[in-house]
């Protein structure tokens, strides 16, 4: 559910040039619009830099959480209900990655390592890198500590999308990629509309794209449930209140190039802007102050924020508390500046995501738990700790 706002915290001042004529502060003879919007110049890193100092070197974290991804996507392929061992994961890993052969009575372990098991590691890496990517641009567009990637509804209209698949037979002629291709038009549909109505004269505004994405949010849920309860068959009313809780059952390496992609894109695009998110956290003012075309760039991140979470939705349902929780466990250990937090929060998201996945198909074993319950029983009670550790003050999330 998409979190509470207030117009204090969403929405900054007008910028000086607004108060003297300008209602938008971003006409064409404004200080925004004239001043290059490449980068921001280092004093704003600085700044940003002494209001929440890094506790960790970057690169020695990086590192440490890389070999702990490719250890956690092993361990995710070697652990389950089948009993298959250690050995035997990595000479069917090692198989598939060379086209080496296997016997006709190891296919069965092969399929189960190879085709279910690894895919969907690597579909829960790739989910929870974007989902913590995405949470920390959002985070910084509508400068609110408690936005995460589905307070624009984008998800919830991704839902429509994947319910009209499931209970309804729609893009049946698409086969196996009728589920990801309506809940991705339905979100593309969705992040239309978002636009369309929170757009203004003077651009996007952290407060009517926090109210905006609030509102639609409840229409697409409400039309959501309506099609459960006009559902005529009660197992696929089942998949899709599954789908609704999230979970990576459905992977498959049809399914990962895609988001895979999807992800790649966004975060190449937030880390090349990290710079101009420094500027935009401190303030629409502020960044104005320092080159910063601040409308521009929330439409940049608008639209590159809504594609991944479309892309991510599509193909593992609504995972909440990833992009919420990850953003400000990040700046704990590394402090706020975005070039740094864009380096170690996509990292720390996948490594979760992965045993969360590993956990919601063990725990309860052969019953598989949706993977949005467990995120949320997980991250609820690390999302209270962290906000007490932080104090509640307003330096709390960097926002």
């Amino acid at each position: 559910m998409p979190p509470p706002t207030s117009p204090r915290e969403a929405a900054p001042a007008p910028p000086a040039e607004a108060r003297d004529g300008d209602p938008g502060g971003a006409g064409p003879g404004t200080a925004a619009a004239r001043a290059p919007a490449k980068d921001v110049r280092p004093d704003a890193v600085e700044a940003l830099r002494r209001a929440a100092p890094g506790r960790l070197p970057v690169p020695l974290l990086a590192a440490v959480l890389a070999i702990a991804l490719l250890l956690s996507l092993l361990c995710a392929v070697a652990l389950g209900a089948s009993g298959i061992g250690w050995d035997d994961t990595t000479r069917y890993l090692r198989a598939g990655l060379t086209g080496g052969r296997v016997t006709a009575e190891e296919r069965p372990a092969y399929t189960i390592v190879w085709e279910l098991r690894f895919p969907r590691a690597l579909l829960a890496a790739v989910v929870g890198a974007g989902l913590a990517a995405v949470g920390v641009a959002v985070q910084a567009m509508v400068r609110n500590a408690l936005a995460d990637p589905f307070v624009l509804g984008i998800s919830s209209g991704a839902a429509v999308g994947a319910n009209a698949v499931l209970l309804f037979g729609a893009f049946a002629g698409l086969g196996v990629w009728a589920l990801s291709a309506g809940a991705f038009v339905a979100a593309l549909g969705a992040m239309g509309l978002v636009y369309a109505v929170a757009r203004t004269a003077y651009g996007l505004t952290p407060l009517r794209l926090v109210l905006t994405g609030t509102a639609l949010y409840y229409a697409f849920t409400a039309v959501t449930t309506l099609m459960v309860f006009a559902a005529e068959h009660g197992e696929a009313a089942r998949s899709a209140m599954m789908w609704l809780l999230g979970g990576l059952g459905g992977a498959s390496w049809a399914s990962l190039p895609i988001a895979a992609a999807a992800v790649a894109a966004g975060l190449a695009h937030l880390v090349l802007a990290a710079g101009r998110l420094n500027a935009l956290a401190m303030g629409d003012e502020t960044a104005a102050a320092l080159g910063v075309d601040a409308p521009r760039l929330r439409r940049e991140l608008f639209l590159t924020t809504a594609a991944v979470t479309g892309a991510v939705v599509a193909v593992s349902g609504a995972i909440g508390f990833v992009g919420l929780m990850v953003p400000h466990a990040t700046r704990m250990l590394i402090g706020a500046d975005h070039r740094r937090v864009l380096v170690v929060a996509p990292l720390l998201g996948a490594v979760l995501l992965v045993w969360v996945d590993v956990l919601s198909r063990t725990v309860l074993a052969p019953t598989e738990l949706p993977v949005g319950v467990l995120t949320a029983v997980i991250g609820v009670p690390c999302f209270l700790l962290l906000m007490r550790r932080r104090g509640g003050g307003p330096a709390f999330g960097g926002a």
